[in-house]
């Protein structure tokens, strides 16, 4: 494969830490009282959102998870419109009505998040159905977790999609555990992407920590996917630092569990990257560094500063 261009090595590190201050900052809401309701963080997963999409070309269309953020933030959403969302503002993506789980964004191929377990991915089959009926030369990249591997809308869809040789890429992201259920006991397979071999269809599993190595593996399959050679499922190994939502007692894993993979962090792993390959130099990547908290603290006085919705828009924008 040929080698990544200075510019993609940039905006992976760019939107890695975009990712990375969204979070903390939504972290720091919540605890504030902020932020109400739940909600679901990315931390640690950075690799996995920015790599795979930024394989992907600007007119192609994801569909995301409860766990969102980050792929709406790889995909270019506006962290302005995404931190009123999550304040409940007017100017928020939903208008302040939709919150963390349903960040959506047409324009940009963000087709929503959703709150549903596996919810995403009959709607990113669907799309990837329309896709090649209108022969547009797109790609659907449908995110989903562990947790929803065994929903019944996996098999009916990934099997229509291998019927179809339809052009998506499903990709489960294997934090370890599904809610508060270890993986290793709701599936009875070493990689989740052997699934694959039942619906006749290309399965891998790659370090979903490694921005590069999943960049490289997605832009490597992504030819076959977009000319309808058949859809293939991609298993992306990787870990939250948090918990499942802001609600977790976290009883399930252990600290040193957690501080083990922390070690393994995706956006320190890649600095280094850079760094020892002379790619990109310290003094650069701190200008990155502060480009990016310079937007996230943008984002976070315009939430503050934009208007709540008023009362009488509640029962705006819904079909009945």
């Amino acid at each position: 494969m040929e080698n990544i261009e200075l510019k993609i090595y940039k905006e992976m590190l760019r939107k890695m830490l975009l990712i990375r201050l969204f979070e903390e900052q939504v972290d720091q809401l919540y605890m504030k009282g902020e932020v109400h309701g739940t909600g679901h963080l990315y931390i640690g997963m950075e690799a996995t959102a920015v790599g795979s999409i930024l394989a992907l070309k600007k007119e192609d269309v994801i569909t995301s998870t409860h766990r969102g953020h980050g792929h709406c933030i790889a995909k270019g959403a506006d962290p302005k419109l995404m931190m009123a969302e999550l304040l409940g503002k007017r100017t928020g993506y939903c208008k302040g009505k939709g919150g963390s789980m349903h960040i959506a964004d047409i324009n940009i191929g963000i087709l929503g998040a959703n709150g549903i377990v596996g919810g995403g991915i009959a709607i990113a089959t669907g799309a990837a159905f329309a896709i090649k009926e209108m022969a547009t030369g797109q790609v659907v990249l449908c995110f989903f977790g562990d947790g929803a591997i065994n929903q019944g809308v996996f098999h009916e869809s990934i099997n229509m999609a291998s019927i179809w040789n339809l052009p998506i890429i499903y990709l489960v992201e294997n934090n370890k555990y599904g809610m508060g259920f270890p993986v290793s006991k709701a599936v009875n397979i070493e990689k989740l992407s052997k699934r694959a071999c039942a619906y006749g269809i290309k399965g891998i599993t790659i370090d979903g920590n490694d921005v590069v190595g999943v960049y490289k593996a997605i832009k490597e399959i992504i030819t076959d996917v977009r000319s309808c050679k058949g859809p293939i499922l991609v298993e992306c190994e990787t870990y939250r630092w948090k918990g499942h939502s802001r609600m977790d007692p976290e009883r399930y894993r252990t600290k040193e569990e957690v501080e083990q993979w922390k070690k393994k962090c995706p956006i320190l792993r890649f600095k280094k990257y850079l760094m020892d390959n002379k790619i990109i130099s310290l003094s650069e990547i701190e200008k990155i560094e502060n480009e990016a908290k310079n937007i996230i603290n943008e984002a976070l006085e315009f939430a503050k500063n934009s208007p709540f919705p008023n009362p009488q828009e509640a029962i705006e924008d819904v079909y009945a």
